[in-house]
């Protein structure tokens, strides 16, 4: 439409000099095989207006008057030109041509180019924040504090995206596991953008995971802990409970087993430790799917941290997929005796906290569980983004969102590992449990 707007004005308008005509710019080839063939030019088809308004009318043209008539202030340059031909006769209605009045603006900055300046988080209510981006908006302000700094880096572009839309753009993706797209089009943003504003608060929230992911120091926390843990189902001494689950991620593109889990899928196999609370204490989210739970565990900084630097005094409980340790105590393979079916069953009924964890995480950052599809990154993106969905969930703790969500629909669960018991060799690990056993459970 707009080249043939712009044929039409080059045709009605009267002859300018220094004008290029139809024929310099390569409309004129078949006017010319015409003229010779002694035929006459075709005349322009009829073009109705699209609102019932000329080009003058649609580019604010003087229509007072014909070319050359003296009426008009443009005489050479060509306006009224939709009403009146170069010979004085006005034009018929059906020649008039409409042009289109295109956004530079969206052409130029894309279509968050107004968007991203009208969006702000006042202007939205709190039931808005909660279904879009998952969380409530004194949450949403706390991290707009918390990585607001990291976020505002120096930047060359004109139109640099606020730290505030960066993080609802990463939480919408978190929340939702829906298409950067999608979730770009709803807060008015490009794919591209929408993919740098997820790497740029996922970075943020990495490099504070030590922050908000760690096992307490003092003395008085960790009797906190263990207190909480005894009285959930009465088992003593317990610093947390561990457990492994996988999250679905893309084939690396190299041709690469390693993250090949049993089940044929490849994954991330992610180590985790949390208290009564749910509370997250340890998160390694880097290990390949191919790994079982007790190769993980082995050459985890968890073993090391446990072995060298925490309080004997204390234990983790794991299922029966870890080997028995003095720092972790297992179920027991056959129970035979009333005291042995009663550390067992508390045992259970203790360690079925981190079970309920990795539901709560799944179904509240919708991009883990598998519903929407794998993680579209490689398994060392997967990793931070997981690490910060830990990160986001300890912190959602902290403000009191600690409601247990319900199980995740997700394609993977929490025990996806086939494991076979594992027997412990360590002698003083078994005499540590025995004594627990006797002292406790008898």
């Amino acid at each position: 439409m707009f080249a043939a707007a712009l044929s039409a004005c080059s045709r009605h308008s009267p002859p300018v000099r220094g004008a290029l005509s139809p024929q310099s710019w390569g409309g004129g080839g078949r006017s010319r095989r015409r003229r010779k063939a002694g035929q006459r030019p075709a005349p322009l088809p009829p073009v109705a207006p699209a609102c019932g308004e000329s080009i003058a009318a649609n580019v604010g043209l003087d229509r007072r008057g014909p070319p050359g008539s003296g009426c008009g202030a443009g005489e050479a340059s060509g306006k009224a030109l939709s009403e009146w031909s170069p010979r004085g006769r006005p034009w018929p209605s059906a020649m008039a041509v409409p042009i289109a009045v295109l956004d530079c603006d969206l052409l130029l900055y894309g279509r968050g180019h107004r968007t991203l300046d009208r969006f702000k988080l006042e202007d939205v209510t709190d039931e808005y924040l909660v279904s879009t981006y998952g969380f409530p908006r004194q949450f949403i302000c706390y991290l707009v504090d918390l990585l607001g700094a990291t976020l505002s880096r120096p930047t060359q572009r004109s139109r640099a995206i606020s730290p505030e839309t960066q993080i609802l753009a990463a939480l919408g993706f978190y929340t939702s596991g829906s298409f950067q797209t999608r979730m770009g089009d709803a807060i008015g943003i490009s794919q591209a953008s929408m993919s740098r504003c997820v790497a740029n608060v996922t970075e943020a929230l990495v490099e504070r995971a030590s922050q908000f992911i760690c096992f307490p120091k003092d003395e008085a926390t960790l009797q906190t802990l263990k207190d909480d843990f005894y009285g959930l189902a009465g088992m003593p001494g317990v610093l947390g409970v561990v457990d492994c689950t996988h999250v679905a991620i893309k084939a690396p593109n190299a041709e690469d087993l390693s993250y090949v889990n049993r089940k044929g899928l490849h994954s991330l196999n992610c180590l985790m430790v949390c208290d009564s609370r749910g509370v997250l204490l340890s998160a390694e989210t880097h290990w390949p799917g191919s790994l079982p739970d007790c190769t993980v565990l082995e050459q985890a900084a968890l073993t090391s941290q446990f072995e060298t630097e925490l309080h004997k005094d204390g234990w983790l409980l794991g299922d029966s997929s870890f080997l028995l340790r003095t720092w972790l105590m297992t179920p027991l393979h056959i129970p035979e005796t009333p005291a042995e079916y009663r550390y067992n069953m508390a045992h259970s009924a203790t360690h079925n906290i981190i079970e309920r964890t990795f539901r709560t995480i799944r179904s509240r950052f919708r991009c883990l569980d598998g519903s929407k599809g794998t993680l579209q990154y490689s398994p060392e993106k997967s990793s931070h983004i997981i690490l910060a969905c830990c990160v986001l969930h300890n912190i959602s703790l902290q403000h009191g969102l600690d409601v247990w969500s319900a199980p995740a629909t997700g394609h993977m669960e929490q025990s996806e590992e086939e494991y076979e018991q594992m027997e412990s060799v360590d002698s003083e690990a078994c005499r540590v449990r025995q004594e627990l056993l006797l002292t406790h459970f008898s």
